[in-house]
């Protein structure tokens, strides 16, 4: 898929699309195989765990709110007008620990397979099983990195 020219208006996805990605929502605003572009809502109390993106480079640029990272194991934190880069084969963890939404500007290049990687994690649910998670993920190109061991 490759979209021409045109207008993603506010508020709304191509194609009216609108993910539900583990209790977040991501709304895509483009799509190519040079790169995919999303508006992510993150509630208070969600997360994407430390994963690496082996084949692409990703970006978020903040709109509200705080969001914790971890980047290459080291924490961090991007507020509103920052942009957080992303490298591909860097680990990275993306956290809302605030009791606010937080809404950011995502996009990624090359696109590789992370558009059907978001259509396999729609409506999986905030309790979804993390070993499936994990596994379709991996399907996708996008490497899960296994929890630190407990102390």
């Amino acid at each position: 898929m490759t979209e021409g020219a045109g207008v993603t208006v506010a508020g709304e996805g191509i194609d009216g699309i609108k993910w539900n990605i583990l209790g977040q929502t991501y709304v895509p605003k483009q799509y190519s195989e040079s790169s995919l572009s999303w508006h992510a809502t993150f509630p208070p109390g969600t997360f994407v765990p430390p994963h690496i993106h082996p084949t692409q480079d990703e970006f978020i640029y903040m709109l509200q709110g705080r969001l914790s990272l971890v980047l290459d194991g080291k924490d961090g934190f991007a507020d509103p007008g920052d942009t957080i880069r992303l490298p591909r084969g860097i680990s990275h963890g993306l956290y809302n620990r605030s009791d606010h939404d937080v809404k950011c500007f995502f996009w990624v290049t090359p696109a590789q397979r992370l558009y059907d990687l978001f259509w396999a994690l729609h409506n999986l649910g905030p309790n979804a099983d993390p070993a499936e998670v994990v596994a379709v993920a991996a399907r996708h190109e996008v490497d899960f990195l296994p929890p630190p061991d407990a102390e």
